[in-house]
């Protein structure tokens, strides 16, 4: 997940405080409401702005530039909505880029920073700890038919303390979906990302530290029209479902090493 928003800081796993005269710790206006909160956590989704060419770049030549921009703007729209359903005590946006029309009320909005996107992870875990240390759950914008039941299931273990952390595989080896009672961003600086292995990897890490996981089911994400179709299908009502059918079928090409190379990044292979 790279973009605008990175800075090029690098993360080297100990938080840096805001400093300075004007200094102050970011706003919580993504805090529910009191009488709305049920589970002392974090909700907070990792996020690319969906700009044409730089996000779904594995959509295309099948789907346009813009066309993969509108159906990653849908997928996002769904898992913010989904998000937005459960009642927690704050709900995070760590973002590469510019909110737009596709960001509902009741979100902190962070910019994302760091190198790798280990390091903007780390950076996002620091920056909302720094605020709230209450346990908190992360996804990315590429899983739209993740639902606040899934959700909820990841946040009341850490909750209820009866795990130390959550966790959601994806099909391809990546995983999409990282819960933690007690946030330490060094569970995620160093882990590869963007490899068929990564999702084993950074559950191994979670192991070697010796905490308590639970799983969740293993969802498929949107990187290809394979799949992109495919979760239409099993999401009929989503908004992503009703944009891929506006888009209507679309037949993958191969795609060249170099369209390879600049692909994009995520939790998954991309």
């Amino acid at each position: 997940m790279s973009g605008p928003g990175n800075t090029g800081q690098q993360y080297t796993g100990k938080h840096r405080q805001p400093s300075g005269p004007g200094a102050k710790a970011p706003a919580w206006g993504g805090r529910a409401k009191p009488g709305n909160i049920t589970l002392a956590a974090q909700l907070m989704v990792i996020a690319k702005e969906p700009v044409p060419g730089r996000v779904k770049t594995r959509l295309t030549p099948a789907y346009t530039p813009a066309e993969a921009a509108e159906l990653a703007e849908a997928a996002l729209a769904d898992t913010l909505a989904a998000v937005g359903s459960v009642a927690v005590a704050r709900r995070i946006l760590a973002l590469a880029g510019t909110p737009g029309r596709w960001l509902p009320p009741g979100f902190d909005v962070i910019a994302q920073r760091g190198g790798g996107l280990d390091e903007r992870l780390a950076w996002a875990l620091s920056d909302a700890r720094a605020t709230n240390p209450d346990p908190l759950v992360f996804i990315g914008m590429d899983t739209p038919q993740v639902t606040p039941a899934l959700l909820v299931q990841a946040v009341e273990p850490l909750v209820a303390g009866t795990a130390d952390a959550t966790f959601g595989m994806a099909e391809d080896g990546g995983f999409w979906l990282l819960g933690l009672r007690e946030i330490d961003p060094a569970l995620v600086l160093g882990v590869p990302m963007s490899r068929s292995d990564t999702g084993a990897l950074a559950l191994e890490r979670l192991h070697q530290a010796g905490l308590r996981v639970s799983m969740l089911p293993e969802l498929a994400d949107v990187d290809t029209p394979g799949d992109a179709e495919r979760i239409a299908a099993a999401t009929p009502g989503s908004r992503f479902a009703a944009h891929v059918r506006t888009l209507g079928p679309r037949v993958a090409r191969p795609l060249a090493a170099a369209s390879l190379a600049a692909g994009e990044q995520a939790f998954s292979p991309a």
